[in-house]
C-alpha cells in the first residue's frame, strides 16, 4: 500500500508514521522547514504510545513528485482544503481513496464536488498532536483513533485494506456504518470545547471541572445536537453526555487546536468550526446562541492574524 500525507502538521503525521512503522510506503507531502527536516532526519514522533522515528519513502513538496497512491491522508487545515485540492490529481489513481482529517462537517462535501465521489471518503480522527520543531510531532494522548467509511456506507475492499493496514499500525480503526454520524459526534466534541476554550484560555480539565464552563461546554454540544437532527443525521439520543464523559477521561491539559492557533496568533479553524455552527444553523431554523457569541468574541483576534485587522 502507498499512502500519502498531505499537511504532515499534527494527527496526519502522526497516522502517517504509525503506517510507515507498519510497513507501508509512505509518502508527506510537507513545506519549509518541516520538510527540511524531515528529509535530513526522518519524520520523529514522541507519543504516550510509544515514540517513533520514521523515513518516508518520498518527502516533497509537490504531489507531482509521488505520482498515484492508494490513500491520501489530507490533514491541512479546514481552510487550507480549497487550495490542496487544486494540488491532488497526480496523486489520484483509479481506486485512490482520499479521507478528510479535519475537525469539520463541510469538507467532504467540497471534496466530493471537486474531486468527485469515487475519490472521497468520510474521516474522522482524535488525538492530541501537534508540532514541536520542523520535523518532529508530539502526541500527548487523548482518546486516539480514526474512523473512516465510503459515503454511501458500502463496505469496500478499498475501505477493509486500509482499517487492515491502520490494525497492522496499532491503530484503533472504525469503519462505521454510517460515517456522516461519526463526523457530526466528532464536530459535536471538538467544536464547543475548542470555542470556549479559546475565549476563556483555559485546557480541558480546567473548563469540565468548573461547573459554569462545563455547562457552556455541554450547552454548545445541545446546538450542534439540534442541528444534525434537523439535518437528518441519527445522533444517539444520549450523545452530549457520552461526550462529555469522553473528554473527561482525556489528559486535562489537552487543549483544541483551535484555541492554541488562535492563542499563538495564527489563522484559526473559527471559520470552519464556530462558523460553521451559526452558518448551518441559520440554514435549518436552529437558534445557536452560545456559538453565535463565541464567534463574534473570536473573530477580531481572528481577522488580525489574517492581516485584515490591526490592533
Amino acid at each position: 500500500m502507498r499512502v500519502a500525507v498531505f499537511g504532515a502538521g499534527g494527527v496526519g503525521a502522526y497516522f502517517g508514521a504509525r503506517l510507515a512503522a507498519a510497513g507501508v510506503e509512505l509518502a508527506v507531502i510537507a513545506r519549509g522547514a518541516h520538510l527540511d527536516a524531515i528529509r535530513a532526519e526522518g519524520l520523529r514522533v514522541d507519543s504516550v504510545l510509544g515514540d517513533m522515528r520514521v523515513d518516508p519513502a518520498i518527502a516533497s513538496a509537490s504531489t507531482a513528485d509521488v505520482g498515484p497512491v492508494d490513500v491520501v491522508l489530507l490533514g491541512v487545515k479546514t481552510w487550507q482544503v480549497a487550495e490542496a485540492m487544486q494540488s491532488l490529481g497526480p496523486l489520484l489513481g483509479p481506486e485512490t481513496l482520499v479521507v478528510p482529517l479535519q475537525n469539520g462537517v463541510e469538507t467532504v462535501d467540497e471534496l466530493e464536488e471537486t474531486l468527485g465521489r469515487r475519490y472521497v471518503a468520510g474521516g474522522v480522527c482524535g488525538g492530541f498532536c501537534f508540532i514541536v520543531a520542523p520535523g518532529h510531532i508530539k502526541h500527548i494522548g487523548g482518546v486516539t483513533f480514526i474512523k473512516f467509511g465510503e459515503l454511501d456506507g458500502y463496505r469496500s475492499l478499498r475501505i477493509e485494506a486500509l482499517r487492515e493496514a491502520f490494525v497492522r499500525a496499532r491503530v484503533d480503526a472504525e469503519v462505521p456504518d454510517d460515517i456522516r454520524v461519526a463526523l457530526w459526534e466528532k464536530f459535536l466534541l471538538v467544536v464547543p470545547f475548542g470555542g470556549v476554550g479559546a475565549v476563556t484560555r483555559a485546557p480541558i480539565g480546567v473548563l469540565l471541572r468548573t461547573p459554569s464552563t462545563r455547562e457552556l461546554v455541554a450547552t454548545g454540544m445541545r446546538e450542534i445536537e439540534s442541528i444534525a437532527r434537523a439535518r437528518g443525521v441519527p445522533l444517539a439520543e444520549d450523545v452530549v453526555e457520552r461526550t462529555l464523559a469522553i473528554l473527561d477521561g482525556v489528559n486535562p491539559s489537552g487543549t483544541a487546536s483551535l484555541q492554541r492557533d488562535i492563542a499563538a496568533g495564527k489563522r484559526s479553524e473559527l471559520d470552519e468550526w464556530t462558523g460553521a455552527v451559526v452558518r448551518l444553523g441559520a440554514r435549518a431554523g436552529v437558534p445557536t446562541p452560545l456559538h453565535d457569541f463565541l464567534y463574534a468574541s473570536l473573530l477580531p483576534q481572528e481577522r488580525r492574524a489574517r492581516g485584515e485587522l490591526e490592533f
